[in-house]
């Protein structure tokens, strides 16, 4: 199965929308309207006093957050504040579900060469899908905190959706209409202890803390042709220990979309406004495009030949993870996500 071309999203995400969470004291935040240049900002209390009160009526509320933008469009954004991304909580500061796939074949590949295992069973026909921590999603310029290097502190780069009610059963073609925004995301890994806890056969906990986001979400329709097959089309530029590391194309080497992906999580349940579903890891089969997780390098690397004393290592204490795409024009898409890491032992 392939992302479909037809597939635009012009659902929930219909609306011209970039949004973020300005820190005002609150668990949650205040919802603000972005400008294009993600430097403006205007507050819409009047509207939703946050994301997730946007989301819970998102059909009548993006509407009026799109009229009030285009206001500001039209004006020129001068009744606006300043915007400061690296001020910015998570979009989404705490999330009803957080729901991540594998929908990248090369990646996964290495992965389970990496676990030494194969590819599960109809990998390519059903997807695979794990159920991370929601109840902490991390600013765009929170430190990555582990307790211990010896845990293999991994990035991973991916983009990821935010739904509005899902129905159970919900088909895929149905499915990418509740996509109401995308997301840039950071979902850390901690490899040294994923085996132990697969290998007790219920799944992740530990291996998979706080995951951080970019500071603006922005609906489908905002991303122009880079939204299409239900996926975004741009490279996501990662740079690891102030270097180059990678700029896969997200929309490149896919399994599943993001509407399969959604379809396949509501079979049995419905999903509820505010569900955050990820793509996983994203990685392309050309080596020339790097890597977006310190063990696909290690992988890559060591299937090359390189000693294991000159793969790349995982984050150390003060190593700096910085993570963002660029539109057509150079500009920033969602803003950084831009960390430093701290090992507290």
């Amino acid at each position: 199965m392939t992302a479909a071309a037809g597939l635009g999203g012009q659902g929930a995400g219909r609306w011209p929308l970039r949004l973020a969470t300005r820190a005002n004291g609150r668990r949650d935040g205040e919802l603000v309207l972005v400008d294009e240049t993600l430097t403006r900002c205007l507050p819409v209390p009047q509207v939703a006093p946050t994301l997730q009160a946007a989301l819970d009526d998102w059909m009548t509320v993006a509407p009026e957050l799109h009229m009030r933008s285009a206001a500001q469009d039209a004006a020129g954004w001068r009744d606006a504040e300043p915007f400061a991304p690296r001020a910015a909580l998570a979009p989404l500061p705490r999330a009803y579900q957080w729901a991540d796939g594998s929908c990248y074949r090369h990646h996964a590949e290495l992965m389970y060469r990496w676990r030494r295992e194969p590819l599960p069973p109809r990998y390519e026909e059903e997807p695979l899908v794990y159920q991370g921590g929601s109840d902490v999603m991390l600013a765009p310029c929170a430190p990555i905190v582990a307790t211990s290097a010896a845990h293999g502190v991994d990035l991973e780069a991916e983009i990821a959706v935010v739904t509005t009610d899902v129905p159970m059963g919900c088909r895929a073609e149905a499915a990418v209409d509740h996509i109401a925004l995308v997301m840039l995301c950071n979902d850390v890994s901690l490899r040294g202890l994923i085996p132990g806890e697969l290998a007790r056969g219920f799944g992740f906990y530990q291996s998979k803390p706080a995951s951080s986001f970019a500071p603006v979400a922005v609906t489908p329709a905002a991303l122009g042709s880079a939204w299409r097959g239900a996926m975004l089309h741009r490279a996501v530029q990662v740079h690891l220990r102030g270097r180059w590391f990678g700029a896969p194309d997200a929309g490149e080497g896919t399994v599943f979309h993001f509407g399969q992906v959604i379809a396949h999580l509501a079979k049995t349940r419905a999903l509820g406004a505010g569900s955050i579903v990820g793509a996983g890891t994203i990685s392309n089969a050309d080596p020339a495009t790097g890597s977006a997780c310190i063990t696909e390098a290690r992988v890559r690397a060591a299937l090359a030949g390189t000693p294991e004393d000159r793969l790349e290592p995982y984050l150390q204490h003060g190593d700096t993870v910085h993570i963002e795409v660029l539109d057509e024009r150079g500009r920033s898409i969602f803003g950084a996500i831009d960390q430093q890491v701290c090992i507290t032992d």
